[in-house]
């Protein structure tokens, strides 16, 4: 690499790409001091992140793309970053590196620097490398990819300072890298020189250009995309590749075989590795953890615990909350009574708006501040990739990829999450089957519900540790019922209208490790659980005004809310309900929080939504208005698998920007949770 003095620009462009599991998004929350959320497992980071950072009085504004494994997309993240990487001109790359798993990593770094080769190497990871007595030989990389390259620990802010200076020199046209070429065997490399021949004389000099093209089912879009006209020397070009090469995927093999090689030998080269000691913790742990006979029990007793520490966690804050709504609604009505506010006007605002805003603050606040951070550290720790790699088998025979055992556990916190976390399945027909299911999986918003009625009728309102146990062990087995449903749904879509057969997919299990746990518990508030409250809170209060207004409004003698309940009768006791339960559920599909209490209020013939002070009172209640142990179970039935909320659906909608598939999102598990209830009513 030669130098030189050009530092006129004081604005520059940066990208950061990398595999997934490289800690790239680390890297760039440090680098920018943004909080962004670090994930763990193939595709986390679903969309371009921008941060900027100011070295050196220059401002460098840094984009965090998704992580990917080659520059060929399997998914829309991938996508998304070999869109970048192909179609930008930034000042400077930093490709990020596990340096652990150098070889697997320079599959993208040599496809990277075909492209552009201003560009600077992060080998991060070095601190865990370093334990598994694997030692990358930086200067020796740099010499031979040509371009800058540096070690770090981004998890402790180690060789961070000399990546900014690296990026800067580069940036700033300090370094000039060497021109970099992956080498071919000879008749590819022939076909190359031919078609970069014709290219070059419409003024494009971009040697990957010419490999893109060798592929004869891209190359109208290539041409389209880069403006290239189809000469008579191109199209000799092309007919000579055509007969060189019997089809695209001859291509393609003789294209990987070729940068696969280069890989090992520049790892072959450069790190020096104890194979003895490398990764033997991980492999023993993963024996145990991904085991077929051991790992399904790990698993179910791990989200045993969460929940139980959720339930045990959530009741004080809770009640809490629910103490500081009725002190704040107790001194509105106090101000509303000394200004003379209109009753009606105070109903609507006090016992509609913020009384519902309350209880699903105090309700779905204090259980989603545990989960998430919870699952967060069991994502931080490596653990979840494992959860998809075991539950894989399974998924596959219902037609589906095992990636989607990850998105249904983002459901588990909100549905709309896991709906947007299906961007990392790279099928779009499996995608969508995971969109469409993922709402069997309860959200914690349903989460109060089933633990009261768990809690009054099949633990016999047990206290202390022990009942917050079985109500756990009780909830878990209900979630498996909405899982197995889950995946009945998804061999359905797959047999029907989403026909096909379950792809293939790389899913890379990370290396174990030591959860951060204020920051990442930080984060996890922060970044989903404010988020997610605040989408719920919006929703909430003009559907807390509508509930009041249904409830005061009288239309010859009844409420309109009785007359509801009243028509939705004989329906609803057939499937083992009341008018009353699913005229609760219709009213709360704005917010999943206010099922219980919307189901109260009327039983109470209130104006306003009620929560209740104990268990006994709830029991009472319940019991009074002809609950039995039937009723319990088909209403626990029916709150995992009934429509999804109204944020899930938009967003459902946002994602796939379809009316129908939206419409088959909200009346799927309606149907199950239907027929369920049916069968149970009628074997009970």
């Amino acid at each position: 690499m030669k130098s030189t003095k050009n530092t006129k620009r004081r604005t520059f462009s940066v990208i950061l790409a990398g595999n997934p599991n490289v800690g790239k998004s680390t890297v760039f929350n440090f680098l920018t001091g943004m909080k962004q959320h670090t994930g763990n497992w193939s595709g986390k980071t679903v969309d371009t992140l921008e941060g900027a950072l100011i070295y050196k009085d220059c401002e460098f504004v840094l984009t965090d793309l998704p992580g990917t494994y080659s520059l060929r997309a399997e998914s829309p993240d991938e996508a998304a970053a070999g869109d970048v990487i192909l179609n930008s001109t930034p000042d400077c790359i930093i490709i990020v590196a596990d340096s652990s798993s150098l070889e697997r990593n320079l599959y993208l770094i040599l496809q990277i620097l075909e492209i552009n080769t201003k560009a600077v190497l992060c080998l991060n990871l070095n601190d865990e490398a370093e334990k598994k007595h694997i030692y990358p030989d930086d200067k020796k990389i740099s010499d031979i990819l040509g371009i800058p390259v540096v070690k770090t620990s981004a998890r402790s802010g180690k060789g961070l300072e000399e990546l900014k200076a690296a990026v800067y020199d580069i940036s700033a046209g300090n370094i000039i890298p060497k021109k970099f070429t992956i080498p071919y065997d000879s008749q590819t490399e022939d076909v190359l020189t031919r078609i970069s021949s014709a290219l070059k004389k419409q003024g494009i000099a971009d040697r990957y250009t010419a490999v893109r093209l060798t592929e004869s089912s891209s190359r109208k879009k290539i041409m389209s995309e880069n403006n290239i006209f189809l000469s008579d020397e191109l199209n000799s070009a092309f007919s000579y590749s055509d007969s060189v090469f019997k089809s695209d995927n001859e291509v393609n093999d003789r294209i990987s075989y070729a940068v696969v090689e280069l890989s090992e030998d520049i790892f072959r080269r450069c790190v020096r590795t104890d194979k003895k000691s490398c990764c033997e913790s991980d492999i023993k742990t993963d024996r145990i953890v991904t085991s077929r006979k051991t790992g399904i029990p790990i698993m179910l007793l791990l989200l045993a615990v969460i929940f139980y520490i959720t339930i045990i966690g959530a009741n004080y804050p809770s009640e809490l909350l629910s103490s500081l709504f009725a002190w704040i609604e107790d001194r509105l009505r106090d101000l509303f009574c000394i200004m003379n506010v209109n009753a009606f006007i105070s109903g609507i605002f006090i016992d509609g708006m913020i009384c519902t805003l309350g209880d699903v603050v105090s309700v779905m606040l204090p259980p989603m501040a545990i989960f998430f951070p919870l699952f967060a550290l069991l994502e931080d720790s490596g653990y979840l990739p494992r959860i998809a790699f075991m539950l894989d088998r399974l998924f596959c025979k219902c037609g589906t990829s095992g990636k989607q055992s990850l998105t249904m556990m983002m459901g588990f916190g909100c549905n709309a999450c896991g709906i947007t976390g299906c961007r990392i399945i790279g099928s779009e027909r499996e995608r969508k089957i995971a969109a469409l299911t993922n709402n069997f999986c309860p959200c914690n918003g349903r989460f109060p519900t089933l633990i009261a009625i768990i809690t009054v009728f099949l633990t016999g309102t047990a206290s202390g540790a022990s009942g917050s146990l079985m109500c756990a062990l009780i909830l878990l087995g209900v979630i498996i019922v909405g899982v197995l449903a889950s995946l009945a749904a998804s061999s359905l879509l797959s047999l029907t209208i989403l026909k096909g057969h379950s792809q293939g997919f790389i899913l890379e299990l990370p290396p174990y490790r030591r959860p951060q746990f204020i920051k990442t518990i930080i984060r996890s508030v922060k970044d989903k659980t404010a988020a997610v409250l605040l989408r719920a809170a919006v929703v909430a209060v003009p559907a807390g005004a509508l509930i009041w207004l249904l409830a005061n409004i009288s239309i010859g003698g009844h409420t309109v809310i009785s007359s509801i309940t009243e028509t939705l009768d004989p329906f609803a006791q057939l499937l083992g309900l009341d008018g009353v339960i699913l005229t609760a559920f219709i009213l709360g599909f704005p917010a999943n929080e206010t099922v219980l209490p919307i189901m109260i209020m009327i039983y109470l013939s209130q104006g306003t939504m009620t929560d209740f002070t104990s268990l006994e009172q709830l029991h009472s209640i319940l019991v009074s208005n002809g609950w039995t142990v039937t009723t319990a179970l088909c209403m626990m039935i029916f709150t995992v698998m009934h429509f999804p909320c109204s944020t899930s659906c938009i967003t459902f909608y946002k994602e796939t920007k379809s009316l129908k598939l939206t419409f088959i999102a909200f009346i799927l598990p309606t149907l199950f949770g239907i027929l369920l209830c049916m069968l149970t009513n009628l074997i009970l």
